[in-house]
């Protein structure tokens, strides 16, 4: 894996100055058109860092500007680094001289602490992070009596991140943007939010953009010192600039409109962060007169991957247009493969990869990369198989995400009930009114009497030790508890996860969360349930978990890359393999349904990213069937495949494996799997006395699992304190000193004092003297 701009360069022309010697001629154009809008139009893998770093060393080198007059702004603080180094290694230290050389942020935040009293902030003001914004927000909304569990703080916290993106300050909302959060509160809850930062003397990430926005707006003679300030404007993926960060930028540039952008309108993949790709389209028409440089030769993939890539792209209406070529060796087609199902293309993928692994090939330049997280669990599970080391990058491996690890949470709990960190994670989530005091409670008791968690909690339910509120929402997850073991017994692993999954509000939960990573959160839970259906007893599913996890622990030698498509932007591997290119999965039904063509035109510009990540071989892959929902459903190959042009491509089909099992299983039903049976069969289960404490803790006298080795079932059982009797004078920490006037095993009900009667545990008092 490496960066997009270390490929090969032309011969060094003897004539040109060094950072320019080894530049092709479009290159070497856009360095050297210094005066006016320049437009670099820079296709996939044609060394676009190189000509923006040379250009910025030669308007340094010649004089036209002090490093000190050139403002260069990037998207990531990796990218401004880079630049940095490269311009460095052309004109030396006077690179440090650069104090305008940086992210949109940092650039603003930096203006900003000269201008803050100009928006109501002090210089020193803080920046908050997300944490911060998310508490804030909380809090307001509970402020004004909304219903947080309707309106949750992540949704308004998205929504004002979309405004600031937009440009739009919270009088600029128009009817539909106020009615977007708790029918018609948008835009006071934005002017609030705003108000109380203002008195924190703070901001947040969006802030630093648009108070600068707004300044330059309402302040003539700011937005004039720094139009005269920078002499040349110097902007790096212009293609996923919001509409923030582009009027900004115009602003600028308008006075001495020395601006030079570089991207490509065919890799802008980034709408649903606020950017915008007609910000690049319409650059000719807000600088008349802009020189439009195309960077057409590739370096990096053969003509037969960039064939198919150009192809598939040319169905797009919204582009500028440029065709990529290349003089590298002509190479393979593109293979599309058809595979039976989703097990299948896992497989053939693993298989390939071992090939090239025999042929000498490093694993680090093989990458897998789909479209969603969720699709990396068939491949994680299969690599663990066959023993081929891979990585994740830009997430979590699947068994690590928060989502998936809260529902084996909760499985763990439902097999093993003396499992107490499980129990500990998933006990107010979601939440159930039960804080970090009443945690300690429990592990209190646990800790005097040697109880589990849920046995101590259950104690703790026949008590006053903790508040009415907590005892019921805890009895009540016992209680479900009790349910879910009862079920166990009757249902298949999957099922069971799907009925924890609903009747915990985990789902709910979920739901109403509106932030972009929910909906990917409910996938990885639907493809948790879709594993668990190849496994029949909860207890093997578990123990497979366990090994996969044991196996990630390791981190040595090579690994397979496997990542999103959006995250695997700038990257390049030799070997790529895009799977799931069916309807519905690629192009995602989801932004198809919520953004119409234009999420099409984005999903088709994905592709010809994928396409373009990898240099030697690209393989395509498309299930005719996948598990979706516990559903089989058959599969659509992607419109991308027809557009892929006929000449570029070999296609191959195999229908092994799974389609062997269904014709020998085949029988004349209408459900072709009417077959496979989806429930287990009911198993007797002699319920004695004791049997819901037994469901509910998993400890009883008469039916527990021994949590320790030589320890007996007894020895669980909750036993009364020989050193306190009826009429006994005790102390509570909580309710004072009172006197025992019942007594139950370890319960005892005690006339405090000042606190009057209580019901509570043995442990939690002490004899009083």
């Amino acid at each position: 894996m490496s960066s997009s701009t270390d490929h090969p360069v032309p011969a060094k022309r003897d004539d040109a100055p060094p950072y320019a010697a080894r530049l092709n001629q479009p290159q070497r154009e856009a360095v050297l058109t210094t005066e006016g809008p320049v437009l670099m139009l820079a296709g996939a893998g044609t060394g676009k860092t190189a000509a923006l770093t040379s250009r910025l060393a030669h308007l340094i080198a010649t004089r036209r500007a002090w490093p000190s007059e050139i403002l260069c702004v990037t998207f990531t603080n990796k990218a401004a680094r880079e630049m940095r180094e490269r311009v460095g290694h052309h004109i030396g230290d006077a690179v440090e001289g650069m104090p305008w050389l940086g992210t949109f942020h940092s650039v603003c935040a930096k203006m900003l602490r000269r201008h803050a009293e100009l928006v109501g902030l002090q210089s020193n003001y803080t920046i908050i992070d997300p944490d911060d914004q998310l508490r804030l927000l909380k809090t307001l909304i509970q402020n004004n009596d909304i219903d947080d569990k309707r309106w949750p703080a992540r949704q308004l916290a998205g929504l004002i991140d979309r405004w600031k993106n937009r440009g739009l300050n919270p009088g600029n909302l128009d009817a539909v943007e106020n009615e977007s959060f708790a029918n018609g509160q948008g835009q006071a809850m934005y002017r609030l939010y705003q108000d109380r930062l203002k008195a924190l003397n703070a901001c947040d990430f969006g802030d630093l953009l648009l108070h600068m926005l707004n300044i330059f707006r309402k302040e003539r003679d700011v937005l004039e010192q720094y139009q005269q300030r920078f002499k040349y404007i110097l902007v790096d993926e212009y293609q996923d600039t919001n509409a923030v960060q582009y009027l900004w930028l115009r602003l600028l540039a308008q006075e001495r409109k020395n601006i030079c952008v570089v991207g490509d309108d065919d890799q802008s993949i980034y709408s649903w962060r606020g950017a915008e790709v007609a910000n690049i389209l319409r650059f000719e028409k807000d600088f008349p007169g802009a020189k439009v440089v195309k960077l057409e030769q590739n370096y990096r993939s053969t003509p037969q991957i960039l064939a198919a890539a150009s192809g598939l792209i040319n169905a797009n209406s919204q582009r500028l247009g440029k065709t990529l070529w290349t003089e590298l060796e002509h190479g393979e087609k593109v293979r599309v493969v058809g595979v039976w199902d989703g097990p299948e293309e896992a497989r053939r993928v693993g298989e390939e990869i071992e090939r090239l692994e025999r042929e000498g090939a490093p694993l680090d330049e093989v990458a897998i990369l789909v479209r969603a997280q969720y699709q990396t669990r068939e491949f994680e599970d299969r690599f663990i198989q066959i023993g081929i080391n891979y990585r994740i990058i830009g997430g979590f491996r699947f068994y690590e995400r928060a989502e998936i690890r809260d529902a084996l949470a909760y499985l763990r709990v439902i097999a093993q009930p003396q499992d107490d960190l499980a129990f500990e994670r998933i006990y107010n989530q979601p939440k159930r009114g039960l804080g970090a005091k009443t945690l300690e409670k429990m592990y209190s008791h646990a800790r005097r009497t040697g109880l589990p968690l849920t046995a101590a909690s259950l104690d703790l339910c026949d008590s006053d030790e903790i508040p009415a509120r907590a005892k019921a929402s805890l009895a009540g997850l016992l209680r479900q508890f009790v349910h879910w073991r009862e079920q166990a017994e009757l249902v298949t692993p999957a099922e069971l996860l799907r009925m924890v999954i609903t009747e915990s509000g985990y789902d709910e939960m979920l739901q109403a969360d509106r932030s972009p990573e929910s909906a990917g959160r409910l996938e990885n839970l639907s493809e948790l349930a879709r594993a668990m259906e190849e496994y029949q007893t909860l207890g093997d599913f578990l123990e497979h978990v366990a090994l996969i996890m044991d196996n990630d622990a390791r981190d040595d030698g090579e690994k397979v890359t496997i990542m999103t498509m959006h995250a695997a932007k700038g990257l390049e591997f030799n070997h790529v393999f895009l799977p799931g290119w069916e309807e519905g999965v690629f192009p995602s039904q989801r932004s198809l349904d919520e953004g119409g063509l234009a999420s099409l035109e984005e999903e088709r510009r994905l592709a010809y990213v994928a396409i373009t990540r990898a240099r030697r071989r690209c393989t395509i892959l498309h299930a005719a069937n996948r598990r979706i929902y516990g559903q089989w459903t058959s599969s659509i190959p992607s419109r991308f495949i027809e557009e892929l042009p006929e000449e570029t491509i070999e296609s191959e089909t195999t229908l092994t494996g799974g389609a062997s099992l269904w014709r020998a299983n085949w029988s004349e039903q209408d459900d072709p799997f009417a077959h496979v049976s989806t429930s287990r069969p009911e198993r007797s289960s002699a319920r004695g006395p004791g049997w819901q404490r037994a469901l509910a803790t998993g400890y009883d006298t008469k039916q527990v699992r021994v949590k320790e080795p030589g320890r007996s079932a007894a020895s669980y059982a909750a036993k009364a304190r020989s050193d306190i009797a009826l009429g006994a004078r005790v102390f509570h920490d909580k309710f004072g000193y009172g006197t025992v006037t019942e007594q139950d095993g370890n319960k005892l009900e005690i006339e405090f004092e000042k606190a009057g009667t209580k019901r509570v545990i043995d442990s939690f008092v002490s004899v009083a003297d």
